[in-house]
């Protein structure tokens, strides 16, 4: 039929529309950051001199920040939202989980510039006083333990914007992990409980294999999330483009917060083209996060058949 081919054509057009502007955004990425390509190479990325008065430029900070600021939040939100989604789906009773999944799902809507400026004037300062303070007097003199948690005792730094970055992203993964959780079918999970099977032992053994497609996913999507969050992780970094030392206490920068700050002021040149070229470093992080989770998904479909 006429419709059904109009509707084929329509979708392909739309699948092609979204990889051609796919490839679109990576030339003008490209051409606008050639300047600092044919200037520094791969060696701006780990380069930690950011000096727009020498223009001389280098993305080691800001990766750094980037990826440390990602990755406490994962390691913070993952197991938060893993235990919000098991509560919602087989402990919680009936009448607490319409209110309790809205209540998390409206942490979602609250914008990220509020996170961020809640994060400066209250959170930051309770972090420096009730943990930054007590861990550096417990691990002062200690090597290397001293070294991460040195730091100024102000709230602001690294591990402050991770923890800011891990409470806007469990509303993400709790409500993607509690979805998924729900589709497993009550066939599957009755049957392990009249076999005897505790709630912990229905989670692990039949609801995770059965959706951990589902739950991957959600963890991607809060991490993407992490990765692009820009106002929030602003406030709270410290905004710092030296690499003092390794300590998660230490102020820092990221890749969004660069963007935010200097590139309204930056001029046409190696200092715009470098913060171009951060932009497609970062392009290339969320590629590289989606590219190793497509092969983690293989690998277990691959466990899968060899099991069988």
């Amino acid at each position: 039929m006429l419709a059904d081919r109009i509707f084929g054509w329509l979708a392909r057009g739309a699948a092609v529309l979204t990889l051609l502007l796919l490839i679109g955004i990576l030339v003008s990425l490209v051409i606008g950051a050639w300047p600092s390509i044919e200037k520094y190479g791969l060696s701006f990325l780990t380069r930690s001199v950011w000096d727009p008065v020498q223009n001389e430029y280098g993305g080691l900070v800001m990766i750094y920040g980037t990826l440390a600021t990602s990755i406490i939040a994962l390691l913070i939100a993952v197991p938060v939202s893993f235990g919000i989604a098991l509560f919602l789906t087989e402990l919680s009773p009936a009448w607490l989980k319409r209110p309790l999944g809205t209540a998390i799902e409206l942490l979602a809507a609250v914008p990220s510039i509020v996170y961020g400026m809640w994060g400066l004037m209250v959170f930051g300062p309770i972090l420096a006083r009730f943990v930054q303070q007590p861990l550096q007097a417990a691990f002062s003199g200690v090597p290397y333990l001293g070294a991460f948690v040195s730091g100024p005792p102000v709230g602001i730094g690294i591990l402050s914007a991770g923890i800011i970055l891990a409470i806007m992203i469990i509303p993400f993964i709790a409500s993607v992990m509690r979805d998924v959780f729900e589709v497993t079918p009550a066939l599957l999970k009755e049957s392990a409980y009249g076999l005897g099977a505790t709630t912990w032992e229905v989670v692990w053994k039949v609801v995770l294999p059965f959706t951990k497609t589902g739950v991957l996913g959600g963890i991607m999507l809060g991490l993407g999330r992490a990765l692009g969050e820009t106002m929030a992780v602003t406030f709270v970094i410290g905004n710092m483009n030296q690499l003092d030392s390794l300590s998660v206490f230490e102020a820092a920068n990221s890749i969004t917060s660069a963007l935010a700050n200097e590139f309204a002021e930056a001029g046409e040149g190696l200092h715009q083209a470098s913060l171009i070229y951060l932009g497609l470093v970062l392009f290339f992080i969320t590629f590289v996060v989606l590219t190793l989770s497509k092969l983690l998904l293989s690998q277990l479909k691959k466990g899968e058949g060899a099991r069988s």
